[in-house]
């Protein structure tokens, strides 16, 4: 029996110590990995044109800046499909995954990773986010480094003045502009209560529907058609932009037009888009995570608000508004991009061919 005992003892005994050697081992490729290759987790809200672009800005400008994934960086991407809770969720997990930095594409998505993240545990880079101060995640609106130590971001807060006073240079008598958006979402309240201000000062009725999610837009657009909506406007809402398609759906039915502060695909029927270039502020997004995983402190950091102006305008959603709205020789003078019948046209690109071609005259 004694025997027995002791035979089973020692069998307890290698065991813990296999299993001791193979945490150990476990162990060091986890310390080992970061401290030689950084990794990153970057979460985005949801699938996207716009976050979509700016992701890939934030990766080639991670790359462009000698952080290339899979070769001098991991990047580990997660996405919450349009979701907060799953993204809560995400950001929990990407917390207590002590990455080396976390990287967030959107307004939802730096709120779920900067509250998972109030002890500090890990840096935080942002972008694509409307208003850092609405965000409500301790950034000051007068002083740029007063934020969290270990938080630090660019802001985006997309041009909602200009894209009416363009709207009425196509029509001057409007008067009415339907608006849905996503209550929970408090980008999009900054932008509505900008487009409230605004309004007021142009003598334009807002009316506006509130959505709960995608699937609720459709019906919330014919709501504002029913109530005299003159032209449907996307402001800078995730939840209404996943839905673009529905708005100009109902714009058609209609005969009046959509105006976005969002651009997406040039052709997708919105009669113009004054906004950013996410793939651009993306990109600044990510030579900023650069510059931290080069050393920087993010608590020295400014927080910035950076709006490269992209503008959409389409000629073929004139086709067959009842009211009459005209683009002027001077908006078609200032897109970056035309859309007509016989298709989408880059100005820029145009504009640098004639450069070079003049130049090698």
């Amino acid at each position: 029996m004694r025997f027995v005992l002791k035979r089973l003892l020692l069998g307890f005994v290698l065991i813990a110590l296999a299993s001791a050697a193979l945490l150990l081992s476990d162990l060091g490729r986890r310390t080992a990995a970061p401290r030689s290759v950084p990794h990153i987790g970057l979460l985005q809200h949801a699938s996207t044109m716009l976050l979509d672009e700016g992701t890939r800005g934030a990766i080639d400008g991670l790359a462009e800046n000698g952080f290339v994934d899979g070769k001098t960086i991991v990047i580990e991407k997660f996405n919450a499909q349009g979701d907060i809770s799953v993204g809560n969720s995400i950001a929990k997990e990407m917390v207590n995954a002590r990455y080396d930095l976390l990287l967030t594409m959107s307004t939802l998505s730096l709120q779920a990773v900067a509250n998972a993240n109030r002890g500090g545990k890990t840096i935080q880079v942002f972008g694509l986010v409307a208003d850092p101060v609405v965000a409500g995640v301790g950034i000051s609106r007068n002083e740029p480094l007063n934020h969290p130590r270990n938080l630090v971001g660019i802001g985006s807060f997309l041009p909602v003045q200009d894209a009416f006073q363009i709207a009425q240079e196509m029509f001057p008598d409007l008067k009415r502009v339907g608006v849905a958006w996503n209550p929970a979402e408090a980008n999009s309240r900054a932008y509505v209560e900008k487009a409230r201000q605004v309004c007021q000062r142009r003598g334009i009725e807002l009316l506006e529907a509130n959505v709960e999610n995608s699937n609720s837009v459709l019906e919330a657009e014919d709501s504002l058609v029913a109530r005299g909506a003159e032209a449907l406007w996307i402001g800078g809402d995730v939840t209404v932009s996943v839905a673009a398609d529905s708005v100009v759906l109902v714009g058609r039915r209609a005969h009046i037009p959509v105006f976005t502060i969002t651009p997406g695909k040039s052709d997708r029927g919105t009669l113009f888009d004054y906004g950013t270039d996410f793939y651009q502020i993306g990109k600044q997004t990510g030579e900023l995570a650069s510059r931290i995983l080069h050393g920087a402190d993010p608590a020295q950091i400014p927080v910035t608000n950076e709006v490269p102006i992209h503008f959409v305008v389409n000629t073929t959603a004139m086709k067959d508004l009842k009211q009459h709205w005209r683009i002027p020789d001077d908006i078609l003078r200032r897109a970056n991009v035309v859309v007509d019948e016989a298709g989408v046209h880059n100005k820029t690109v145009v504009a640098q061919a004639k450069e070079q071609a003049a130049s090698s005259k």
